[in-house]
C-alpha cells in the first residue's frame, strides 16, 4: 500500500497523502465498503476515478477509521461521525486528507500544468501583483489555497476571485496567511503548501 506522506501539522491535526499506484483490486483490500460506496463505485466509468475513490478510503483506514465513519452532507461536504473535522482531495495519481480534532480545515492537491495560466484571470485578482518567473508553480499554490479556503468556508455563492485573498508569499516559505471576505465577514486562515513530483498540495486551518 502506498501511504506517500504523513504530516503532523500540530498535536491535533494530521495530513495524509496517498500515491495511487495499485490496481483497483488491491485498493479494495482491508476495507469494507458501505452500500452507498458500492453504488457510487458502480456509477464511475473511469478507472482513475474509482482508484481515487478507493485510495481515499485507504487513507481513512490509515487514519484509524472505517469507511462507514465518513459521511457527506447535502452540499457534499465530508464529515466524520466522531465530530472531528475532515477535508479530502484527489488529483490524478495522488489523494489527500486532513483531519483535525477541533479546527476547521481544507485541503487540495493539483498537478502543476501550464494551462493554469490561461484560467488564472478567473480565480485571482490582486495576487497577480506578486507573481514572479515561477508563475505556474505560484498560480498552482494560489489555486490550491483558494480551493482549501472554499472547502473550509463552505458557503454557497462564494467566489474564488471576489471573496478569497492569498497574502504574498515566496515558494520557499511553504506557508502564508489567507483570508475569506464574504458579506462583511472577514475570516483569517493559516495556509501551508508543499510540492512533490510535479504536484502542489495546500491546506488551510481556521484561525
Amino acid at each position: 500500500m502506498s501511504l506517500f506522506k504523513s504530516i503532523t501539522v500540530n498535536p491535533t491535526t494530521k495530513v495524509l497523502i496517498w500515491k495511487i499506484e495499485e490496481p483497483e483490486v488491491n485498493l479494495r483490500e482491508g476495507i469494507v465498503l458501505t452500500e452507498n460506496c458500492q453504488n457510487r463505485l458502480r456509477g464511475m466509468k473511469s478507472e482513475i476515478h474509482r482508484r481515487g475513490f478507493l485510495s481515499v478510503r485507504q487513507l481513512l483506514r490509515a487514519a484509524g477509521y472505517k469507511v462507514s465513519d465518513l459521511y457527506y452532507d447535502s452540499s457534499g461536504k465530508p464529515h466524520l461521525k466522531d465530530g472531528k473535522q475532515i477535508s479530502i482531495t484527489h488529483s490524478f495519481s495522488y489523494s489527500g486528507m486532513i483531519i483535525s480534532d477541533t479546527t476547521k480545515v481544507g485541503i487540495d492537491i493539483e498537478k502543476q500544468r501550464n494551462k493554469i495560466s490561461v484560467i488564472a484571470h478567473k480565480f485571482i485578482n490582486y495576487e497577480f501583483g506578486f507573481l514572479t518567473t515561477k508563475m505556474i508553480r505560484e498560480l498552482t499554490v494560489v489555486w490550491c489555497i483558494k480551493e482549501s479556503l472554499y472547502k473550509v468556508f463552505a458557503t454557497e455563492g462564494m467566489s474564488f476571485k471576489q471573496h478569497t485573498k492569498v497574502i504574498p508569499f515566496h515558494i520557499e516559505q511553504g506557508h502564508t496567511p489567507a483570508w475569506v471576505i464574504y458579506k462583511e465577514k472577514l475570516q483569517k486562515y493559516r495556509a501551508s503548501f508543499f510540492e512533490f513530483d510535479g504536484f502542489t498540495c495546500a491546506y488551510a486551518l481556521e484561525n
